[in-house]
C-alpha cells in the first residue's frame, strides 16, 4: 500500500436476527465504518440495489463499510465482494453462530417493526451458512457474546 493512502475494507456481519450484529457494528466498527443496512431503508422499492450503491458510494470515496443484514449465504455475500474488489477493498467476515433460544429472546425484547415475526428468523436459519475463506473472504472471525454486553472475538478457522 502507498504511503498515504488508506485502505479501505467491506465488513460483512453475518448471523440471525437478534444475534448482536448491531450492537457490534456500534461498538467495534462505528467509528470508521459506513454502516449499510437494508433495515434502514424497508420501504425502498429495490432494497438490494439500494445497498449495493451506496456500498459502491462509500468506497468510491475512500470509506469503509459495514453491511450489517443477516447475510446468511453466498447469494449475498457474493455481489458485496464482488464491489469490494472492484474498489480493491479488503473483504472480512464477523460470523455470529446461531444461538436460537438467545436471538428469540432478544427478538422478543424488540417492539415495533424491529421485532422479526419468529417465522422470519427460522427461515433465515435455513439459510444460514458459515463463511469460509474460499467464498472470497480475506479474513474471517467468530463473534460471541462475552456475558457482560460486549463481544469475545476470535479468527475463524476452517476447521471449526
Amino acid at each position: 500500500m502507498a504511503e498515504g493512502v488508506r485502505e479501505v475494507d467491506v465488513v460483512i456481519l453475518i448471523g440471525l436476527q437478534a444475534s448482536g450484529k448491531t450492537t457490534f457494528y456500534r461498538q467495534r466498527l462505528a467509528a470508521d465504518h459506513t454502516h449499510v443496512s437494508k433495515d434502514a431503508f424497508p420501504n425502498a422499492r429495490n432494497r438490494q440495489r439500494r445497498q449495493m450503491r451506496l456500498i459502491h458510494d462509500a468506497l468510491a470515496a475512500g470509506r469503509s463499510v459495514a453491511v450489517d443484514n443477516t447475510n446468511p449465504s453466498p447469494e449475498e455475500w457474493q455481489p458485496i465482494i464482488a464491489v469490494a474488489r472492484e474498489h480493491a477493498a479488503r473483504v472480512v467476515g464477523y460470523w455470529f453462530p446461531p444461538d436460537v433460544a438467545v436471538s428469540m429472546s432478544r427478538n422478543a425484547a424488540r417492539s415495533g417493526k424491529a421485532r422479526v415475526p419468529d417465522v422470519g428468523l427460522y427461515a433465515t436459519l435455513t439459510r444460514l451458512r458459515r463463511p469460509r475463506l474460499v467464498d472470497g473472504f480475506d479474513g474471517l472471525h467468530v463473534v460471541e457474546s462475552d456475558g457482560t454486553g460486549g463481544f469475545t472475538i476470535r479468527p475463524l478457522n476452517e476447521e471449526g
